[in-house]
C-alpha cells in the first residue's frame, strides 16, 4: 500500500526569489526532477495556493506544503493477471507459459511493466524457491521483445535441476528468427564473444574481451527480402542471436536496435524483432525428457506472410 508523506515548511531567506523546484530540492531533499513531477501532479501548495509551475519563483517567508508519495519498489512483485500469457504445461515441479511480447519476466529497476513473476503470483501459482524474491523460480529468461515458451520452476528440486541443466547446457532452446536478406553459408555456427556496447549500454556486441557464444542456424526459408531461420543456442548471453545476426549483417526483421531497417519494418507491421523460442526440451526434474512448444504470435504471423508473399 502506498503512503503519502506530507510535510510543510517556511521558506527561508537564503532562497528567496528561487525557482518552487529548486526550493523544494533543498528543503525536502528530493531530486529536481521529483520536484517538478510534484509540482505537475499538484501535490505543491504555497501559502495555501497551487503552485502554477516547477519555474515559479517564491519568497522568504511563504510556507511551501508538499505531499511525496512513498515511492514503488522497483523490485516488488505485484500480483496481476498479464493479458496473453498462455500455461502451456503444469505440475508439482514446473510450469511452462508462453510469454507474449511486451512482458518481461520478473521485476527490474527502470521496468514498470507486466511481469511473468507478477502474473504467476496474480493466477495463485505457488512458487518456492531459493534466491531473490523478485526471481524466485526464474532458471531462464526471455527478452521483453521476444516471446516464446519457457519454463519456471516450482519447487527447490526443480529450480536446482533446472538451474544446473541450462549451466551445463543440456537444455535444448529452438528460436525462429526472420532476418534480412540471405546469411551466406545457408546454414553455420556464429562463434563470437558478446559483451556490453562500449557506447550504450542498453546494447550488446560482439567484443574481443566479451563472453564466449555460440549460436547455431539454419535458413528454413529464402524469399526475397528476408529468411527465416532455425536457431539453437549452444550459451545464453542476452540479446544473443539478435547481436550475432546483426554482425553478421543480417540483423531480425524489425530489430531497429541492432541494426534493421525501419522501412521494412513499417512494411511488415512490425514494432518489434521476428524472433520467437518455438521449441523447449529437457530432462524434466522428476525424470524423463519433455518438449513444449509455442507456434508463433499474430505479428510475427502476418509478417513473415507478407515477406513470403513479396516476389
Amino acid at each position: 500500500m502506498s503512503t503519502v508523506d506530507h510535510r510543510s515548511l517556511p521558506v527561508p531567506d537564503s532562497l528567496e526569489g528561487e525557482r518552487v523546484d529548486v526550493v523544494l530540492a533543498q528543503l525536502f531533499g528530493v531530486s529536481r526532477t521529483r520536484a517538478a513531477e510534484l509540482v505537475a501532479d499538484g501535490r505543491v501548495q504555497l501559502d495555501g495556493s497551487a503552485v502554477g509551475g516547477k519555474s515559479e519563483r517564491v519568497l522568504a517567508g511563504s510556507v511551501l506544503d508538499v505531499e511525496i508519495p512513498a515511492e514503488a519498489d522497483p523490485l516488488e512483485v505485484v500480483p496481476e493477471i498479464v493479458e496473453g500469457i498462455k500455461i502451456i504445461h503444469d505440475d508439482d515441479a514446473i510450469v511452462v507459459i508462453d510469454k507474449p511480447v511486451g512482458v518481461a519476466v520478473h521485476p527490474s529497476p527502470g521496468w514498470r511493466g507486466p511481469t511473468v513473476v507478477g502474473h504467476l503470483a496474480g493466477a495463485g501459482f505457488r512458487i518456492s524457491t531459493s534466491g531473490a524474491k523478485e526471481r524466485e523460480g526464474i532458471v531462464q529468461r526471455l527478452d521483453v521483445g521476444t516471446s516464446g515458451v519457457m519454463v519456471i520452476a516450482k519447487s527447490e528440486h526443480a529450480y536446482s535441476v533446472l538451474k544446473n541443466a541450462f549451466r551445463q547446457r543440456t537444455v535444448d532452446k529452438t528460436y525462429h528468427a526472420l532476418v534480412q536478406g540471405h546469411p551466406d553459408p545457408l546454414e553455420g555456427t556464429i562463434d563470437a564473444p558478446i559483451g556490453r556496447h562500449p557506447k550504450f549500454d542498453y546494447k550488446f556486441a560482439v567484443m574481443d574481451d566479451g563472453r564466449h557464444s555460440v549460436t547455431h542456424y539454419e535458413t528454413l526459408e529464402a524469399h526475397r527480402f528476408a529468411s527465416l531461420l532455425e536457431v539453437h543456442l549452444e550459451t545464453g548471453r542476452t540479446h544473443q542471436i539478435r547481436v550475432h545476426m546483426s554482425a553478421l549483417k543480417h540483423p531480425c526483421v524489425g530489430d531497429i536496435t541492432y541494426g534493421a531497417d525501419p522501412v521494412l519494418a513499417r512494411r511488415v507491421g512490425l514494432e518489434r524483432q521476428w524472433l520467437h523460442a518455438v521449441k523447449l526440451g529437457f530432462e524434466h526434474p522428476d525424470g524423463g525428457y519433455v518438449e513444449y512448444e509455442s507456434s508463433y504470435p499474430d505479428d510475427l504471423a502476418r509478417a513473415l506472410e507478407i515477406i513470403r508473399d513479396s516476389h
